[in-house]
């Protein structure tokens, strides 16, 4: 009689573990540990982490979630990694933005505002003691762009020189990717090549890229020869997958913090914009019109990429 009670007892609890496990997993999958953050290289990756720890110890706070942050090796790096389910989350560039919400439905939340603007520039720079004045100077010129899929550094600087009748294909005398910003700036200051593309927060070159990175003796040495048309900010993304609250929590948190004194001091201390605000896809329509301006087709860019 105790040896069947005991089968009874064992076999009503194995039924019982057996029919919480489905709702364990499921709880386990809706409400991840940990979050995979994604950044592209608008700076060698080591000096992107330094600078991105203060508000990724923030969202690890607000998320109660451990970050696992990495740095893709370029731009449509972070587009793989979010069609290979790789990625939660990312801080994306305009164009490697609309290229990951084509190619594996990334949603936009939040954009970044810079004095109550949410835009920024396209730069095109030169060493000072180049001679290039104007964008017809560059004529017969060597020349660096970023990433094939940088806005500024290459979507909208390619895009300005072909509305000059400037054709980059046949009236350069060669130009290179540089890769990051910080390389394009490099390039251009030791000589490399005459002028390159980057960004710009103004128009009058107030706050730029070349300020961020280089120190004051070395600033003086670039010169800014003109900027293109405004582009819409740079974006915080989520994968398709993502839910609905956990993105909501996101949202709140980063947008509570950059609009506290706190936040607010920290964001334009380090990144040189003020605060986070609400973004959608429609912000980004001119950037696909840059694409197609720019004669730059995004599968083949990416596939190209890929191989």
């Amino acid at each position: 009689m105790k040896l069947r009670l005991y089968a009874l007892v064992l076999a009503c609890l194995l039924i019982s573990v057996s029919a919480c496990r489905p709702t364990d997993q499921s709880t386990a999958r809706d409400k991840p540990q940990i979050l995979r953050l994604g950044m592209v290289p608008f700076e060698t990756g080591e000096e992107l982490l330094k600078d991105m720890q203060p508000l990724i110890d923030v969202i690890e706070k607000g998320m109660q979630m451990e970050v696992h942050a990495t740095v893709a090796g370029d731009y449509t790096g972070v587009v793989e990694a979010f069609k290979n389910d790789q990625l939660d989350v990312a801080f994306l560039s305009p164009a490697a933005y609309v290229l990951a919400a084509q190619e594996a439905g990334v949603r936009v939340i939040l954009k970044s505002v810079r004095d109550n603007n949410a835009y920024y520039y396209g730069a095109i720079i030169a060493h000072r003691d180049s001679g290039i004045n104007t964008l017809q100077d560059l004529k017969g010129k060597t020349f660096a762009f970023g990433d094939p899929i940088s806005t500024s550094g290459h979507i909208f600087a390619r895009k300005m020189m072909l509305e000059a009748n400037l054709n980059p294909e046949t009236d350069l005398e060669k130009y290179i990717y540089a890769g990051s910003h910080d390389a394009t700036i490099l390039a251009v200051l030791n000589r490399k090549v005459d002028a390159g593309a980057t960004y710009s927060d103004d128009k009058e070159a107030k706050s730029t890229s070349w300020s961020r990175f280089l120190d004051a003796k070395d600033q003086d040495k670039i010169k800014l020869i003109t900027v293109t048309e405004p582009i819409p900010s740079d974006t915080i993304c989520v994968s398709k997958d993502f839910s609905p609250e956990l993105t909501e929590r996101l949202r709140k948190t980063i947008m509570d913090f950059t609009s506290s004194p706190e936040g607010h001091a920290l964001v334009k201390k380090l990144y040189k914009f003020d605060e986070y605000a609400s973004a959608t896809d429609t912000d980004y329509k001119s950037v696909r019109e840059g694409f197609a301006a720019a004669g730059i087709d995004l599968k083949e860019t990416l596939r190209k990429k890929a191989n």
